[in-house]
């Protein structure tokens, strides 16, 4: 019982719950860059939220199912095919065996999900499967999936369709308002920073994205010693343009970090494209974990077992 890759698109991996409680060894969390949209997918074929699925950014990807399974896609719009015939996203299809799916490039947003009602075959270190490109760690091999390999399934099932409720769809755009608060080192920056529009530069990965706009430029004397980093931080690396951490981000880091994305947003990094425009809006603590406890009310009434 497998899955044949035909085709991977920019890049495909496997990833599953984040590596928890591992910052402190140097490994960093990976997992979904959009766990939002991971967590919507399983939840259409009956998985945890964090069961192991694919991660297909910018699509241009196809499978092939070499058995019967229910499987769902979520996340960036996309043309979807099966056999040739228009599948929806936010849906449960059940697959035959020889059936194909094919994704075309996404229209907007950057990574498309697969879930399917299945376990799939991944490699698992430190508990979890996710994969970690730079250390080859999880997932199939530590590496992303190309033509021709096999993933192989256990436990695999037929389950009843269902559908996303549609306040609950997430919605790509090319534009993002992301609430945030001052990092340690804001005081580099001046307030104009909550008025400016950002743009993702052709510089994005899993590690992060580069923004570029008004910035000060800071020489190697603004460094801080090496410390603790995460997700969604918003570092100032010299020649005047920002770097937006993301789920593979590196564990320290001794570039200014000015501003921290609300932990509420931190799914929407996973959707970032060359291009988007950025801007942040100003938070207190107070306010980032009211939007956190908001968000995850809403989330839980269709994601009982997802946190944000």
């Amino acid at each position: 019982m497998s899955i044949t890759i035909l085709q991977s698109g920019v890049q495909m991996t496997l990833q599953g719950a984040p590596r928890i409680g591992t910052r402190h060894l140097g490994v960093p969390a990976s997992g979904p860059a959009d766990p939002l949209s991971m967590a919507l997918a399983n939840r259409l074929v009956g998985n945890a939220s964090d069961a192991t699925a694919f991660e297909i950014t910018f699509g241009g990807a196809g499978l092939c199912f070499n058995t019967p399974v229910s499987f769902a896609l979520t996340g960036a719009p996309a043309s979807l095919t099966l056999n040739g015939e228009p599948i929806k996203s936010h849906v449960t299809y059940a697959a035959h065996e020889g059936d194909e799916l094919q994704i075309a490039p996404a229209t907007q947003g950057c990574r498309i999900y697969v879930a399917v009602a299945a376990v799939l075959e991944a490699r698992r270190f430190l508990g979890a499967t996710s994969t970690y490109i730079p250390a080859a760690l999880g997932g199939h091999k530590g590496r992303a999936l190309k033509a021709n390999d096999q993933i192989s399934m256990a436990f695999v099932r037929l389950v009843p369709t269902q559908t996303t409720p549609d306040d609950l769809q997430p919605v790509c755009s090319n534009s993002y308002t992301l609430r945030a608060l001052e990092g340690p080192d804001f005081s580099l920056v001046s307030a104009d920073v909550w008025d400016e529009i950002y743009t993702a530069t052709q510089r994005a990965s899993r590690m992060g994205v580069e923004l570029t706009g008004t910035f000060p430029e800071v020489g190697p004397d603004a460094n801080r010693p090496s410390s603790a980093i995460w997700p969604g931080a918003l570092q100032l690396p010299p020649g005047g343009r920002g770097f937006l951490l993301l789920a593979d981000a590196q564990t320290t880091g001794g570039y200014p970090h000015i501003l921290q994305v609300a932990r509420a947003d931190l799914h929407l990094l996973g959707q970032m494209r060359p291009g988007d425009r950025v801007r942040f809006l100003r938070r207190t603590h107070e306010q980032a974990s009211e939007a956190l406890r908001a968000k995850q009310a809403l989330l839980s009434t269709w994601l009982p077992d997802f946190a944000l």
